[in-house]
């Protein structure tokens, strides 16, 4: 993006994406129980992924300016990498990594229901007429 382009960008939606990449994904399991348990927990992070990408996608929206250069955007992206790690490891630690169904199936339910509410900042969505 050249520094014309960026001053006048107000809707990065399309900017910021959140991908699987199936060449890199694996899983080893004991069994087949585990093994499918180990896919929600992929799905879960898979849905965390795209709920951080969106509150990105927002923050991006609400915080740039009209005279805003791109070092803006560095402590954004800090600030919400270091929340999705932190909610991503509490997850791991809850679910014992998706172990516990029952834990694994209400905090990815809550996950669900957060990208809802943020569901003016997918990938392919315009942005709000007012900043939120």
């Amino acid at each position: 993006m050249s520094n014309v382009e960026f001053v006048f960008t107000k809707n990065f939606n399309s900017k910021v994406s959140s991908t699987f990449k199936q060449e890199s994904a694996s899983i080893i399991a004991t069994d087949t129980i585990t093994a499918e348990r180990m896919v929600k927990f992929a799905q879960y992070e898979f849905d965390l992924s795209e709920l951080y990408a969106r509150k990105l996608r927002k923050d991006l929206y609400v915080n740039k300016g009209t005279f805003s250069d791109i070092s803006f955007l560095q402590p954004l992206y800090d600030a919400i990498q270091k929340e999705y790690v932190e909610e991503h490891g509490e997850a791991s630690k809850k679910t014992n990594l998706g172990q516990k169904k029952d834990i694994l199936k209400k905090l990815n339910d809550d996950v669900l229901i957060r990208i809802q509410e943020l569901s003016d900042f997918c990938k392919t969505c315009k942005s709000p007429k007012k900043k939120s």
